[in-house]
């Protein structure tokens, strides 16, 4: 069977060994002195897909071209302190990592990424949002069940998730979780913006994701995981002594309609594949 049909088929692949030790370390190291350069000013964005609304901000909004940051919901005291160091405090690095800074482009667009987009015939596709999940150790937070064309609705569907373990990922430091053949269902919910200001989740489908028959997707440093945007996945809190950093990379077909209602914005000009 193809990579084109297993994915179709089960709605994710899983390529061990996919990039190097020294080439998933070079993202992390990349990934430590770009938040060493973050000037935190107080004003935190937190990133919590069961709390939406709490990143609503315009911080959020505005992350779409830029090199933005957001904490761990339990990242501040009462106080509003920090109550760990900067890095260890964040949930994540994002949107445009891909586009902004050559270490996370390079691997984003690397001749192996490329060849697998021709297998997966993803050619009209352009590469659209980019994250460094950064799941510390004991503080990494939970990632509800969800699906990733919520968050990058296209008509007619086309989002494809491009995940990549940057460390062993194993189900204490709350590694994947999916069901082959979920995405074999309705989207349903869509993530936008209010014309009011701010967001809102509007409800295609009122039947909750089940996660019965999901399992653990473990996987290797430098393992890829393709995911289609309708396959429900989620993680658990890292409860363990070990980081779980991982790096991912959505897409999307460049020829369907991307409305001006989702909550990410990028000038389409712009946008490039994966060349």
């Amino acid at each position: 069977m193809t990579l084109y049909d297993q994915f179709n088929k089960d709605g994710y692949l899983i390529l061990k060994d996919f990039y190097t030790t020294e080439q998933c370390d070079a993202v992390m190291d990349r990934g430590l002195e770009l938040s060493n350069s973050f000037n935190f000013d107080g004003h935190p964005s937190v990133f919590q897909t069961n709390e939406q609304t709490r990143t609503s901000d315009d911080y959020f909004l505005n992350s779409g071209d830029t090199i933005s940051y957001f904490f761990e919901k339990d990242a501040f005291d009462e106080k509003g302190k920090l109550k760990n160091d900067l890095f260890h405090s964040l949930n994540k690095i994002g949107h445009a990592l891909h586009d902004l800074d050559p270490v996370f482009e390079k691997f984003s667009r690397s001749p192996q990424l490329k060849a697998l987009a021709t297998e997966l015939r993803l050619d009209n596709y352009v590469i659209i949002q980019s994250m460094l999940i950064l799941k510390h150790a004991k503080i990494g937070g939970v990632v509800d069940v969800h699906q990733d064309s919520t968050f990058l609705y296209t008509e007619p569907d086309s989002c494809i998730g491009f995940w990549f373990a940057l460390e062993d990922a194993t189900i204490d430091n709350g590694c994947l979780w999916a069901k082959p053949g979920g995405h074999n269902t309705t989207l349903r919910t869509w993530f936008k913006r209010k014309p009011s200001g701010g967001t809102e989740m509007h409800i295609f489908d009122k039947e909750p994701l089940s996660i019965e028959g999901m399992i653990p997707l473990e996987v290797k440093k430098g393992t890829c995981i393709v995911l289609h945007g309708f396959l429900p996945h989620y993680s658990l809190p890292n409860t363990s002594g070990k980081s779980r950093q991982a790096y991912s990379i959505h897409t999307i077909d460049s020829q369907a309609k991307y409305p001006e209602t989702n909550w990410l914005h990028r000038d389409f000009t712009e946008l490039k594949g994966f060349n």
